[in-house]
């Protein structure tokens, strides 16, 4: 099958962004290429480093790949809106956005893209590849994962530090609420930790249909998947809410997701850049929460809240 390969020029921090534009519109991959992350393992020193290329040490811009079928020229359109739409609303650097197209066989990207997406865990949860046969050993939580329908692998340290805050909030039999949650990893990994019932929402139909194929695939029966708003309906409860979203929407939840958080609940918000961190806890703080605590990771902050 051809496919649309759309490069957007950007920076560390955009690229986060870009691809959740990418996500929001199509199925069909995304891949980000930033030399930042070299420099991290450098300098960090994981793993064993036999020779690095001088040359991938060398300032670049980040790339941001999105795949569209060839045939869907419509949803091309409605990326590149939405790339115009993040150059004029974004406050951080996100680079020039420049764009190009070339039209791909998919079939090689689809399989190289598989290759490099193993198992991997955060605390007692381990996050596995669907197509992968993995077997858990004794006390470790196997999340099974087909993202490529919807963002959402949990290697990104917004997902990750959700995952290791949902390991030490969740109570057993407790009810959880997953906002906007894209290929649906948190709810079922609160599902499978012993969550009573779980509610995942989102408004893009994508992500609904990942998060029920991801639900069926891990053989949870408590979890309900809707496409709604959450704030749209003050009925739904949860003693515990995670919301993995951007800042801006994050602080536009503040006045009203109390209504559905039950008492004593705690909500665990990411997303959040670090120069956001202030901005959003400032906006819950005014509708009566508290910090329970704040977890870092690279340019990102996820912080736990109760009222």
């Amino acid at each position: 099958m051809k496919y649309t390969e759309i490069t957007v020029y950007t920076t560390t921090a955009g690229s986060e962004l870009v691809s959740d534009i990418f996500w929001r519109y199509t199925e069909d991959g995304v891949a980000v290429s930033d030399v930042n992350d070299i420099l991290a393992l450098a300098k960090e020193k994981k793993g064993t480093w036999d020779y690095i290329d001088e040359g991938l040490l060398a300032p670049a811009p980040v790339l941001c790949k999105g795949y569209v079928r060839a045939d869907r020229q419509d949803i091309v359109r409605k990326i590149e809106r939405g790339l115009s739409d993040l150059k004029e609303r974004a406050e951080i650097d996100v680079g020039t956005l420049e764009t190009a197209k070339r039209e791909v066989e998919g079939d090689a990207w689809i399989e190289s893209w598989k290759e490099h997406f193993r198992p991997f865990s955060v605390g007692k949860i381990t996050i596995c590849p669907a197509w992968v046969d993995y077997a858990p050993a004794a006390g470790e939580t196997c999340v099974k994962i087909d993202s490529f329908m919807a963002f959402g692998t949990g290697e990104h340290e917004t997902t990750a530090m959700c995952l290791e805050l949902l390991q030490k909030y969740l109570k057993r039999e407790s009810s959880v609420i997953d906002v906007g949650c894209g290929s649906g990893i948190l709810g079922v990994a609160a599902a499978k930790l012993g969550a009573e019932d779980v509610l995942m929402t989102d408004i893009d139909e994508c992500a609904v249909t990942a998060a029920q194929a991801n639900a069926a695939i891990n053989g949870v029966k408590n979890c309900r998947v809707e496409l709604k708003n959450l704030l749209d309906d003050e009925n739904c409860k949860g003693d515990l809410i995670l919301a993995n979203i951007m800042a801006e929407i994050l602080v536009g939840f503040a006045p009203k997701i109390g209504a559905n958080l039950k008492e004593n609940g705690v909500i665990v918000l990411s997303g959040i850049l670090l120069s956001k961190e202030n901005f959003v806890k400032e906006a819950f703080s005014a509708q009566g929460f508290c910090e329970l605590e704040t977890v870092r990771r690279g340019e990102w902050a996820a912080v736990a809240m109760t009222r």
